[in-house]
Protein backbone atom coordinates (compact mmCIF):
# COMPACT_ATOMS: atom_id res chain seq x y z
CA UNK A 1 0.00 0.00 0.00
CA UNK A 2 1.65 3.50 -0.91
CA UNK A 3 1.76 6.08 1.62
CA UNK A 4 0.84 9.71 1.03
CA UNK A 5 1.85 12.98 2.49
CA UNK A 6 0.29 13.29 6.17
CA UNK A 7 -0.33 9.36 6.73
CA UNK A 8 1.15 8.20 9.93
CA UNK A 9 4.18 6.03 9.88
CA UNK A 10 3.85 2.34 10.11
CA UNK A 11 4.98 1.14 13.80
CA UNK A 12 6.84 -1.85 13.40
CA UNK A 13 9.49 -3.92 15.48
CA UNK A 14 12.25 -5.04 13.55
CA UNK A 15 15.74 -6.24 14.48
CA UNK A 16 19.31 -3.90 13.85
CA UNK A 17 22.48 -3.24 14.69
CA UNK A 18 21.13 -1.89 17.65
CA UNK A 19 19.28 -4.49 18.82
CA UNK A 20 15.37 -5.10 18.46
CA UNK A 21 13.77 -1.64 17.47
CA UNK A 22 10.27 -0.60 18.62
CA UNK A 23 10.12 2.19 15.41
CA UNK A 24 7.50 4.62 17.36
CA UNK A 25 9.09 4.18 20.59
CA UNK A 26 12.45 4.72 19.17
CA UNK A 27 11.43 7.75 17.08
CA UNK A 28 10.37 9.24 20.34
CA UNK A 29 10.09 12.97 20.07
CA UNK A 30 12.40 13.67 17.32
CA UNK A 31 12.28 13.65 13.53
CA UNK A 32 13.40 10.68 11.66
CA UNK A 33 14.98 10.27 8.42
CA UNK A 34 14.27 6.55 7.67
CA UNK A 35 15.85 4.98 4.28
CA UNK A 36 16.24 2.18 2.69
CA UNK A 37 19.57 0.95 0.63
CA UNK A 38 19.36 -2.23 -1.70
CA UNK A 39 22.13 -4.43 -0.31
CA UNK A 40 25.48 -4.41 1.96
CA UNK A 41 28.55 -4.47 0.60
CA UNK A 42 27.58 -2.46 -2.71
CA UNK A 43 29.75 0.55 -3.59
CA UNK A 44 26.93 3.56 -3.97
CA UNK A 45 25.32 2.10 -0.52
CA UNK A 46 28.71 2.74 1.57
CA UNK A 47 29.32 5.67 -0.06
CA UNK A 48 25.62 6.89 1.53
CA UNK A 49 26.25 5.48 5.00
CA UNK A 50 29.17 7.19 5.52
CA UNK A 51 27.87 10.57 5.04
CA UNK A 52 24.69 9.86 6.98
CA UNK A 53 27.50 9.13 10.10
CA UNK A 54 29.35 12.05 9.03
CA UNK A 55 26.12 14.19 9.14
CA UNK A 56 25.20 12.67 12.41
CA UNK A 57 25.75 16.53 14.30
CA UNK A 58 23.63 18.32 12.14
CA UNK A 59 21.10 16.11 12.37
CA UNK A 60 20.92 16.32 16.02
CA UNK A 61 21.08 20.01 15.48
CA UNK A 62 17.56 19.32 14.38
CA UNK A 63 16.30 17.29 16.56
CA UNK A 64 16.42 14.51 13.94
CA UNK A 65 17.84 11.33 13.66
CA UNK A 66 18.44 8.68 10.83
CA UNK A 67 17.56 4.84 10.57
CA UNK A 68 18.72 3.06 7.56
CA UNK A 69 17.63 -0.33 6.32
CA UNK A 70 18.06 -3.16 4.05
CA UNK A 71 16.90 -6.55 3.62
CA UNK A 72 20.36 -7.91 4.22
CA UNK A 73 20.45 -10.00 7.90
CA UNK A 74 22.24 -7.92 10.84
CA UNK A 75 25.86 -9.64 10.75
CA UNK A 76 26.06 -8.49 7.19
CA UNK A 77 25.13 -5.26 8.38
CA UNK A 78 27.48 -5.69 11.41
CA UNK A 79 30.52 -6.66 9.05
CA UNK A 80 29.79 -4.14 6.49
CA UNK A 81 30.13 -1.50 8.84
CA UNK A 82 33.94 -1.53 9.39
CA UNK A 83 34.14 -0.99 5.42
CA UNK A 84 31.86 1.85 5.69
CA UNK A 85 34.79 3.41 9.08
CA UNK A 86 37.77 2.43 6.84
CA UNK A 87 36.36 3.80 3.16
CA UNK A 88 34.26 6.53 4.82
CA UNK A 89 36.47 7.89 7.69
CA UNK A 90 33.13 7.03 9.88
CA UNK A 91 31.93 4.71 11.56
CA UNK A 92 28.35 3.21 11.76
CA UNK A 93 26.72 5.26 14.39
CA UNK A 94 23.01 4.82 13.73
CA UNK A 95 21.30 1.94 13.86
CA UNK A 96 20.76 0.00 10.43
CA UNK A 97 17.54 -2.35 10.31
CA UNK A 98 17.93 -6.11 9.23
CA UNK A 99 14.59 -6.23 6.86
CA UNK A 100 14.89 -9.85 6.78
CA UNK A 101 11.61 -10.64 6.87
CA UNK A 102 10.84 -7.65 4.13
CA UNK A 103 8.49 -6.82 7.15
CA UNK A 104 9.18 -2.61 7.10
CA UNK A 105 9.97 -2.81 3.10
CA UNK A 106 6.38 -4.19 2.84
CA UNK A 107 4.75 -1.68 5.44
CA UNK A 108 6.98 0.69 3.69
CA UNK A 109 6.24 0.03 -0.26
CA UNK A 110 10.44 -0.20 -0.58
CA UNK A 111 10.35 -2.73 -2.97
CA UNK A 112 9.49 -2.10 -6.62
CA UNK A 113 9.22 -5.29 -8.63
CA UNK A 114 9.79 -3.60 -11.86
CA UNK A 115 13.21 -1.70 -10.67
CA UNK A 116 14.27 -5.08 -9.19
CA UNK A 117 11.54 -7.87 -7.23
CA UNK A 118 13.90 -8.80 -3.90
CA UNK A 119 15.92 -5.63 -2.96
CA UNK A 120 14.43 -2.61 -1.73
CA UNK A 121 15.18 1.06 -3.93
CA UNK A 122 16.45 3.90 -2.39
CA UNK A 123 13.62 5.40 -0.54
CA UNK A 124 13.58 8.47 1.26
CA UNK A 125 10.87 9.23 4.50
CA UNK A 126 11.09 11.99 6.39
CA UNK A 127 8.47 11.75 9.41
CA UNK A 128 7.71 14.93 12.15
CA UNK A 129 7.58 14.02 16.01
CA UNK A 130 3.80 13.78 15.43
CA UNK A 131 5.10 10.48 13.35
CA UNK A 132 3.37 11.95 10.61
CA UNK A 133 5.02 11.59 6.77
CA UNK A 134 6.41 14.91 5.57
CA UNK A 135 8.78 13.75 2.49
CA UNK A 136 9.08 10.59 0.47
CA UNK A 137 11.70 10.46 -2.36
CA UNK A 138 12.79 7.12 -4.19
CA UNK A 139 15.90 7.40 -6.04
CA UNK A 140 17.12 4.59 -8.98
CA UNK A 141 19.53 1.97 -7.33
CA UNK A 142 22.54 3.75 -9.67
CA UNK A 143 21.83 7.43 -7.90
CA UNK A 144 23.12 8.25 -4.69
CA UNK A 145 21.43 10.72 -2.44
CA UNK A 146 22.03 14.08 -2.16
CA UNK A 147 21.55 14.37 2.40
CA UNK A 148 22.25 18.28 2.13
CA UNK A 149 18.61 17.98 0.34
CA UNK A 150 17.56 16.12 3.29
CA UNK A 151 18.69 18.43 5.71
CA UNK A 152 17.46 21.40 3.94
CA UNK A 153 13.80 19.90 3.50
CA UNK A 154 14.18 19.22 7.12
CA UNK A 155 15.42 23.10 7.98
CA UNK A 156 12.26 24.43 5.04
CA UNK A 157 9.55 21.84 7.10
CA UNK A 158 10.59 23.23 10.51
CA UNK A 159 10.41 26.59 9.21
CA UNK A 160 7.10 26.56 7.58
CA UNK A 161 5.23 24.83 10.66
CA UNK A 162 6.57 27.64 12.81
CA UNK A 163 5.60 30.76 11.04
CA UNK A 164 3.81 31.26 7.62
CA UNK A 165 6.08 31.62 5.18
CA UNK A 166 7.05 28.84 2.69
CA UNK A 167 10.19 28.63 0.87
CA UNK A 168 10.89 29.61 -2.56
CA UNK A 169 13.02 26.88 -5.13
CA UNK A 170 16.33 26.64 -3.97
CA UNK A 171 15.79 28.20 -0.71
CA UNK A 172 18.76 27.39 2.32
CA UNK A 173 18.38 28.55 5.52
CA UNK A 174 18.87 32.40 6.01
CA UNK A 175 17.50 33.18 2.42
CA UNK A 176 14.47 34.78 1.83
CA UNK A 177 10.98 33.25 2.29
CA UNK A 178 7.56 33.80 0.61
CA UNK A 179 4.37 35.37 2.67
CA UNK A 180 1.84 32.00 2.33
CA UNK A 181 -1.48 33.45 0.17
CA UNK A 182 -3.58 33.12 3.26
CA UNK A 183 -2.41 35.74 4.98
CA UNK A 184 -3.56 39.32 4.24
CA UNK A 185 -1.65 42.03 3.85
CA UNK A 186 -2.70 43.38 7.43
CA UNK A 187 -1.82 40.24 8.88
CA UNK A 188 1.35 40.37 7.32
CA UNK A 189 1.91 43.84 8.90
CA UNK A 190 1.52 42.49 12.18
CA UNK A 191 3.31 39.26 11.79
CA UNK A 192 6.12 41.03 9.48
CA UNK A 193 7.15 44.56 10.50
CA UNK A 194 10.18 45.32 9.29
CA UNK A 195 7.63 44.73 5.79
CA UNK A 196 8.38 42.74 2.58
CA UNK A 197 9.00 43.04 -0.86
CA UNK A 198 5.95 42.28 -3.85
CA UNK A 199 6.63 41.03 -6.69
CA UNK A 200 2.61 39.98 -7.00
CA UNK A 201 -0.18 39.90 -5.19
CA UNK A 202 0.54 36.25 -4.27
CA UNK A 203 4.13 36.51 -4.49
CA UNK A 204 5.66 38.63 -1.40
CA UNK A 205 9.23 38.00 -0.26
CA UNK A 206 10.38 38.60 3.22
CA UNK A 207 13.24 38.30 5.31
CA UNK A 208 13.12 34.57 6.83
CA UNK A 209 11.83 34.69 10.72
CA UNK A 210 13.97 33.19 13.56
CA UNK A 211 13.15 29.44 13.15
Amino acid sequence: MALHLGDTAPDFTQDSTEGPIKFHEWAGDSWVILFSHPKDFTPVCTTELGEVSRLKPEFEKRNAKAIGLSVDPVEDHRSWAGDIEETQGYGLNFPLLADADRTVSNLYDMIHPNANDTLTVRSVFIIDPNKKIRLTITYPASTGRNFAEILRVIDSLQLTDDQKVATPVNWNDGDDCIIVPSVSNEQAKELFPQGWDEKKPYLRMVKQPKR
